[in-house]
């Protein structure tokens, strides 16, 4: 595509107190959003791309940019909870609960939509993906950029979500017209989706919102069977659920069993990649972290603290490609609470890539 300026502006706004050259900036960015321009900014889950929801035109700049596949769903980002009742023609009581304990956070809602948003924002689907960011840029953004702004994460389709502005520039710069950069992302992984336009309502995308949160105020939540699988040929109901998301460059492989025999097997297959040339890397955790003999090991996290994994996991990814690492292989981690949402990113980024030991050496 043809290539264009792209400025970065740094925002730091802590607690929403901007300065009048921050303000400015804002509506800056605010005017390049209500003209059909992009602007990428940061969110409490990961840098997003924002445009225009409600131009048809604006969706299709946000898909040539990242190279999107058109009939992978935009979520709708609000600045109110008023907002939502212009772009949705139902409210069910599930998402007004839902919406009353999350919002604003990292919960996004899947509802039948208005006709004042396009189809193509909503990938083709009468439904549409609403969220209300907790991050007082992105509100900020959302408030000067007419109130709806559509934005995927802020990356080439089909690679790491940034958490930081420096690879929202490695993969955007020359595709939009401005960044936003607000410091890391404090959560790390993507917003939790949930269709409430069924019943029981469904979980379509793990995230920091877990499943037990969310029936502490429903009562009963399904979640989608394809979560832990490989994707299907269904057409998404949600953003990430059909296409391979997350990738490193590196080839990716997951290694699941015991923590002994996962150490022994990865560092056996990194031997085995440095003799025939490759440049391998290893995602730990600080309790494991010194058994491993890579060329590039790093630690995504503690395993006491699940919420360290989510924040650097992309990161990590990112560094790999950084350090130019061609075999990458990593621990597992639980598949309840957000470990759950940690094990859905890390799978597309393997593209299900999973090798399973048994449980002890007797095979048992």
């Amino acid at each position: 595509m043809d290539t264009m300026e792209t400025v970065t502006v740094k925002i730091s706004g802590e607690l929403g107190n901007f300065t009048p050259e921050e303000e400015e900036e804002l509506r800056r960015a605010g005017d390049i959003i209500r003209k059909g321009g992009l602007v990428a900014f940061p969110t409490e889950t990961v840098y997003g791309l924002g445009g225009d929801a409600l131009n048809k035109e604006s969706s299709a700049k946000i898909y040539a940019a990242k190279g999107r596949p058109s009939d992978n769903p935009l979520i709708v980002h609000i600045c109110s909870l008023e907002d939502m009742r212009e772009i949705v023609s139902e409210l069910p009581e599930a998402a007004i609960r839902l919406a009353r304990v999350f919002w604003p956070g990292p919960l996004t809602l899947i509802l039948r939509k208005s006709d004042r948003v396009p189809k193509e924002t909503t990938g083709g689907l009468d439904t549409v993906a609403v969220r209300f960011p907790s991050d007082p840029v992105a509100q900020k953004l959302i408030e000067y950029g007419g109130g709806y702004v559509a934005a995927p994460s802020a990356n080439l389709s089909g690679r790491p979500s940034p958490t930081v502005a420096k690879y929202v520039e490695e993969d955007m710069k020359g595709r939009i017209e401005m960044i936003l950069d607000g410091g890391e992302a404090c959560i790390g992984l993507e917003s939790t989706i949930v269709d409430v336009t069924v019943t029981p309502p469904q979980i379509l995308r793990p995230g920091y919102i877990t499943k037990e949160m969310l029936e502490q105020v429903l009562g009963e939540v399904d979640t989608d069977v394809t979560i832990l699988k490989s994707d299907s040929g269904q057409a998404p109901r949600a953003p990430g659920m059909k296409y391979r998301h997350y990738a490193p460059k590196g080839e990716l492989t997951i290694v699941e069993g015991p923590s002994e025999l996962v150490s022994a097997y990865i560092n056996e297959h990194t031997a085995e990649d440095k003799a025939s040339g490759e440049k391998t890397g290893v995602i730990g955790t600080e309790e494991r972290i010194e058994k491993y003999s890579a060329d590039v090991v790093k630690s995504v996290g503690s395993r006491e603290e699940e919420e360290s994994i989510a924040r650097h996991l992309f990161t990590v990814l990112r560094e790999f490609d950084d350090d130019g690492v061609t075999k990458i292989y990593s621990e597992s981690f639980e598949k309840a609470g957000l470990g759950q949402a940690i094990m859905n990113r890390l799978l597309k980024a393997a593209g299900h890539r999973v090798v399973k030991l048994p449980q002890d050496k007797s095979g048992k």
